[in-house]
This record gives C-alpha cells, structure tokens and sequence, in this order.
C-alpha cells in the first residue's frame, strides 16, 4: 500500500530561458514526480514578463519540502500549494 499524495502548485516566475529547466530539476531532485503542467504568460507590467506554471506533482515526500526549495529559485516569485489530495488506490483483480 502506498501512500502517495498528489499535490497542486502554482508558480509566478520571471520569463527566463532557464527557468523551466531549473524547476523540473528540482522537481526530480527532491523525489516528486511530475503528473502534470502547464503554463502561460502573465502580462502584469510591460517591463516584467512573468510566466504562471502549474505543476502537479506525485511523493510520499512532504510537499512542503518541494516549495521550499522552490521559493529560493532565483527566477521564482511566489509558490502557492492549490490542493492537497490522497492518490487513488487501483485494485488488481
């Protein structure tokens, strides 16, 4: 039995070349899988193009671990935690 939790994030980042390549890293580094993610620009200020990535993500690992290492990414403004839920167990028949 496994007690994975599926966790929702939402990332503001600055628009950079590398930013994508330096979350995923951290991503796999702190032991999370990655279920899913998009993202868009945001066009909040002309001179400051951000980008909105959300993840979702798969561990057993505290998912409070991963958003800490994720705020202190250069190119990261905010990390928010959108939902916290149980993965659903599959029965073999």
């Amino acid at each position: 039995m496994s007690d994975s939790q599926v966790h929702q994030l939402k990332l503001v980042c600055n628009n950079s070349p590398e930013v994508m390549e330096r979350v995923l890293r951290v991503v796999r580094h702190r032991g999370f899988v990655l279920d899913n993610l998009s993202m868009q620009k945001l066009e909040r200020e002309p001179q400051q193009q951000q980008l909105e990535i959300q993840l979702r993500v798969t561990s057993v690992r505290p998912i409070t671990q991963l958003q800490a290492q994720l705020e202190k990414l250069f190119d990261v403004a905010e990390v928010t935690l959108q939902q916290d839920t149980k993965q659903p167990q599959l029965k073999k028949a």
